[in-house]
């Protein structure tokens, strides 16, 4: 399996960061005079990013803020997560274990998120797997951001790999569209953050745990 290039979602994907990313959200509400909102109301909008938790905890309590509004707090959110950004984010069961061994066969390994690059490289370094990935591409990587494909793409040949001999990881509905797009396979991943299941997703294959990763990943990507 040499040659070929696995490229994997961050949030809801790799990692569950839910619980930073609401500490954040809810630090920045309460800022504004907002009360907490809970996991259940924020777990299926983290994979549209800061801005909409923000907006979405908003709506929930019946209120609206301004875009300049908005513009503020996520910025105190990006301050207090970066320093708040690896508190009780962990890699999801059996994730270390499927690292290890795509490390093992010689597949490359890399990462395109909607999270800023940033980010997404303090986090993967807070938690002790950058070295896993030969990229991590972020939204402000190119001039393009997942759903477009160049996102993906982009990735793809910044690892050193062809989009032929590739396959995506995701969770969301984001991914899903950048992959078809892309005329990428994908692997959705059930115990990630979205508004629609994968389940009723086209996905090529579909996982409820890392344990089930690599004979998924076989049947689309065989030897």
């Amino acid at each position: 399996m040499s040659n070929q290039t696995v490229v994997f979602d961050l949030d809801g994907t790799l990692i569950d960061t839910a619980p930073d990313l609401i500490l954040a959200t809810n630090h920045v509400l309460a800022d504004a005079g907002f009360e907490a909102v809970n996991e259940t109301i924020m777990r299926p909008v983290i994979s549209f990013g800061s801005r909409a938790m923000i907006t979405a905890g908003i709506r929930h309590q019946g209120a609206e803020a301004s875009e300049a509004a908005i513009d503020a707090m996520f910025a105190k959110l990006i301050d207090f997560y970066g320093s708040n950004i690896a508190v009780k984010s962990a890699p999801f069961p059996g994730l270390v274990n499927v690292l290890d061994e795509l490390q093992r066969r010689g597949m490359t390994i890399a990462i395109c998120t909607n999270k800023r690059e940033d980010m997404a490289k303090l986090l993967m370094k807070e938690l002790g797997l950058a070295a896993y990935f030969s990229v991590i591409t972020g939204r402000d990587t190119f001039p393009v951001c997942k759903p477009h494909p160049e996102h993906l793409l982009g990735a793809i040949r910044a690892a050193g790999g062809s989009a032929n001999r590739s396959v995506m990881v995701g969770d969301s509905t984001t991914d899903y569209e950048t992959a078809k797009a892309a005329n990428v396979p994908i692997i959705g991943v059930t115990f990630g953050y979205t508004d629609i299941p994968v389940v009723e997703l086209d996905c090529e294959a579909v996982i409820t745990h890392y344990d089930e990763f690599l004979p998924a990943l076989e049947r689309l990507m065989p030897a």
